[in-house]
């Protein structure tokens, strides 16, 4: 492996963020919504599913007793 010299490796990282696609602030913005709107889905989706197998499982255990 070769090793690299401290001045090396910050020029090398400077390149390379040189490099990145930063978003705007626009685009930060808008995936930030879409982040929440996609967690409060998945959010109620899991609710509803936990609430039916919750009482899926109920009515069969009212069998048993």
């Amino acid at each position: 492996m070769a090793r690299t010299s401290p001045g090396e490796f910050i020029r090398q990282v400077r390149i390379e963020t040189s490099k990145v696609h930063w978003p705007t602030r626009k685009e930060t913005i808008a995936t930030g919504i879409m982040v929440m709107i996609m967690t409060l889905v998945l959010a109620f989706f899991f609710f509803g599913v936990d609430a039916a197998f919750s009482t899926l499982v109920k009515k069969l255990l009212s069998f048993l007793a």
